[in-house]
């Protein structure tokens, strides 16, 4: 299934981006009459035949929005500290949205390695994994901002920060209440300091483990979004 993704989609004639165009066209080798699906990243699908096959402004023929199988009844928000290596996040924002998240954020901390993304490249990963993904909605990215900026917003149902101190054995699946709104801190590779955690606990975080495992960065991102979304299958 050939999927095309288009914010502005709605039933009726609609007009591919010069880059979706080109790529039905020259890549998929796609004709007039042709089917495909096309996704608008906020919760619906769409069947639709191609009218005009052109390699830069292909005509699609949408039927009646269909709402995806990829909605749950709760929001997670992930924040990190992006790594040196962007691949890393790259990779992480990939399987994160084949997984499913709601809102991916990045911050600068004490002990971060790096305090700018390209989240235009960012954001091209994002909407190839949920097509490839067969998602219905795309995750909202946000630009890198200071730590304390970003603890300082407000945030509806739980707030977690993994952080990793033998002072902390309570894992986050022991606080965790499925089917709630939640958001949990990643720190970078050097971790969070204490200043920072006793700073976002006092703004209402938790600090939890995610297990006897020193993970990097990005693995510590991914069990995150995979554990609530099992928790949340399993209630």
């Amino acid at each position: 299934m050939h999927i095309f993704y288009l914010p502005e989609a709605a039933e009726g004639a609609v007009m591919l981006s010069e880059e979706e165009s080109k790529h039905a066209v020259r890549v998929l080798r796609l004709v007039a009459g042709d089917q495909v699906h096309v996704t608008d990243g906020k919760g619906n699908f769409y069947k639709a035949v191609l009218g005009d096959a052109h390699p830069k402004r292909t005509v699609l023929m949408l039927g009646k929005p269909l709402p995806g199988n990829d909605r749950w009844p709760f929001y997670l928000h992930l924040a990190l500290a992006p790594t040196k290596n962007l691949d890393r996040m790259e990779w992480f924002v990939e399987k994160a949205t084949e997984i499913g998240v709601d809102e991916i954020s990045f911050f600068h901390s004490a002990h971060s390695e790096r305090r700018s993304i390209n989240l235009e490249r960012i954001s091209k990963i994002c909407v190839s994994a949920m097509k490839q993904s067969l998602k219905s909605r795309l995750p909202k990215l946000n630009e890198i901002v200071d730590y304390e900026q970003f603890i300082a917003k407000s945030f509806a149902g739980q707030r977690f920060i993994a952080w990793i101190d033998d002072g902390v054995q309570t894992e986050i699946q022991q606080l965790y209440q499925p089917g709630a709104d939640c958001v949990i801190l990643i720190g970078p590779e050097g971790d969070f300091n204490k200043t920072e955690v006793e700073a976002a606990r006092k703004l209402g975080f938790e600090a939890v483990s995610l297990g006897q495992a020193r993970l990097r960065t990005e693995t510590a991102a991914l069990v995150s979004v995979q554990t609530i979304q099992l928790l949340n299958r399993l209630k």
